[in-house]
């Protein structure tokens, strides 16, 4: 076997040894429910508002507008449907964009059927939604918008603070899926005008199964768990305190090394653009060139499968993927690469490589050595591949 080299930082990333550090006595020492009215269980109820004000600090919110959950999708599922519940006597349409995470594009399709109006913008070639587009979507019946913060896929990030800025404009909640955004790229969810943001833990070195939703004081929101009077009464259930504990230390270790691990991720990033560009022919890089997370890149290749590419990659000790984990199982091209314009013979042919702490420039050299080749081999053994030689 080749060295090992972990490419799929947007899929999951490892849970940082402070972390695990950190989770560990409430496993065993400090077990008590936070619940409980003893000392044992206080204890624990105050690591959790500890945790609450760590994660607070991320984003520039305040604990009490901090609400866990098992992950993200619960947090886009609360935050859809939970307003449009709540505000439904309001009115009843719903604006997001068409590459949204399946967790919002499911929600909203799943509330459609239930007689709500949902608008999905359209993107341009490169992710990016247009503004005016945005405030002619805009109807008096309107309660929600939701846009992601950045894609999941191609790294674009949205001009969240104009959309933020019409939100607040017209009265209208507005609610970012931030999962990759957040401990890769500042967020202030004050100067950004966000008033509903939800993010997961294990995207940003903590565990899996845990994250939050962040609630703008004054927004109704209806509980999504009933019962208990765990978190404030909105989410019933005993709470999972050693990830939740996680949580909050992957929440501060992110804040504290947020400049130096942009500037180190933005230099590895470039440096494999800049290589797959010069070194692989036919090959189109998805995503704004500079509107785009600091970790991520994608790039679609002429004549070949995806699927081939990442097996092959895998045979070289390379993790890597072809989109979102969570569809990792369709065989249908990406929402999002169709999204932005490719035809879907290119959508399919398409590779994602998300950088994170433990990428080193050797790993970015090893991945630029070995890929050339192996795109090369795939494209020998294509019949399209070897027609457009022909005809050129």
């Amino acid at each position: 076997m080749e060295k090992r080299v972990y490419f799929d930082n947007a899929a999951t990333t490892p849970t940082h040894p402070q972390v695990v550090e950190a989770m560990l006595p409430y496993f065993t020492q400090s077990f008590g429910n936070p619940s409980s009215i003893y000392e044992v269980g206080q204890i624990n109820k105050r690591a959790i508002d500890n945790a609450r004000q760590q994660v607070a600090d991320l984003i520039n919110a305040k604990p009490e507008e901090l609400f866990f959950t098992s992950g993200a999708t619960e947090a886009d599922n609360w935050a859809v449907k939970g307003i449009a519940e709540s505000y439904k006597n309001k009115g009843n349409h719903i604006i997001t964009s068409n590459i949204e995470h399946h967790a919002i594009l499911h929600t909203c399709e799943y509330l459609e059927k239930n007689g709500f109006e949902v608008t999905y913008l359209p993107v341009d070639e490169n992710g990016l939604i247009k503004i005016d587009d945005l405030k002619d979507a805009i109807k008096d019946t309107t309660i929600l918008i939701t846009i992601m913060f950045a894609n999941n896929e191609i790294g674009t990030i949205q001009p969240i603070k104009e959309i933020g800025k019409v939100a607040k404009e017209k009265g209208i909640i507005f609610h970012t899926d931030a999962v990759q955004a957040v401990g890769q790229v500042p967020i202030d969810v004050e100067d950004m005008n966000i008033d509903m943001l939800s993010l997961t833990g294990h995207k940003f070195n903590g565990p899996k199964g845990t994250g939050a939703l962040y609630v703008r004081k004054g927004i109704k929101l209806k509980a999504f768990i009933h019962g208990g009077a765990q978190e404030r009464r909105r989410r019933g259930g005993t709470e999972n305190v050693p990830c939740i504990v996680g949580l909050g230390k992957a929440a501060e270790l992110a804040k504290v090394n947020l400049k130096v691990k942009i500037s180190k991720l933005i230099k590895l990033r470039d440096k494999l653009i800049k290589g797959i560009k010069e070194e692989i022919p036919y090959c189109r890089l998805n995503g704004d060139a500079v509107k785009r997370l600091p970790n991520n890149v994608n790039f679609s290749f002429e004549f070949i499968e995806g699927e081939s590419l990442l097996i092959m990659l895998d045979m070289k000790g390379i993790s890597a993927s072809s989109g979102s984990a969570c569809t990792s199982g369709s065989l249908d091209p990406s929402h999002v690469l169709l999204g932005i314009g490719l035809p879907h013979e290119i959508a399919h042919g398409s590779l994602r490589l998300t950088l994170g702490n433990d990428n080193t420039e050797e790993d970015v050299d090893y991945l630029l050595e070995v890929l050339p080749d192996i795109v090369k081999r795939l494209r020998d053994m294509s019949p399209l591949y070897e027609d457009f030689i022909k005809n050129k």
